[in-house]
């Protein structure tokens, strides 16, 4: 059942606290930072948490004012959620926890959202900022997004882009593998970890930190 427990202490923290603090709810957050998503879309990125959990979550951050629900024009028509301006803004909050989080020990076993994994990487890439405008098309666990490279700043969103100058097919982990030795491409290539097209050498760029 959804909560309204309050940690009852006048701290603009503790305020902030009662409305995102539940488990599970700033991951809901994160995994809404790229565009909207379906609940089927949020459920299957959260995996250990149960269809009434995920539900009870997103009543309470979409009656607070955190999210919001839609329908999508046609044809698709699906009700998406996602962030409305305030809950926007809660952005650079869950990158500084993330930030943070980097010394805490990995959980055994551990899931990996394709989310997590693009936040990452627009995090480090260090595009060239004399390069001209790009396009990439990146898909992962059957959902794709559109990376956009311009004057040397990564931009990440949900959806098909309308062109792409290049395409990459993998999952959260080898994504994540890769950025963190970008040498290990064309092995992942050749073990049909990833599928990548069009203008190789752009992805190449993107996936090295050092640009």
């Amino acid at each position: 059942m959804p909560t309204s427990r309050s940690y009852g202490d006048a701290c603009a923290i503790a305020r902030a606290l009662d409305v995102v603090g539940e488990r599970w709810a700033l991951l809901m957050v994160r995994e809404l930072l790229f565009g909207p998503r379906r609940f089927s879309d949020l459920r299957r990125a959260l995996p250990a948490a149960s269809s009434n959990l995920v539900s009870d979550r997103l009543r309470e951050l979409t009656g607070r004012g955190v999210l919001r629900r839609r329908r999508l024009a046609a044809p698709a028509g699906s009700w998406v959620y996602e962030l409305t301006e305030w809950g926007r803004e809660l952005e650079p909050v869950v990158l500084a926890l993330g930030a943070w989080g980097l010394r805490v020990p990995l959980p055994e076993p551990a899931t990996l959202s394709a989310t997590s994994v693009l936040l990452y990487l627009r995090g480090i890439a260090r595009p060239d900022p004399a390069e001209p405008p790009a396009t990439h098309r990146i898909e992962m666990d059957d959902h794709v997004w559109t990376i956009r490279v311009e004057d040397g700043v990564v931009d990440v969103e949900v959806g098909e882009p309308a062109a792409a100058a290049a395409s990459l097919r993998t999952d959260p982990a080898t994504l994540n593998a890769l950025l963190a030795d970008p040498d290990t491409f064309d092995a992942a290539v050749s073990e049909g970890r990833i599928e990548a097209g069009g203008e190789v050498a752009a992805l190449r760029g993107l996936l090295r930190p050092s640009g």
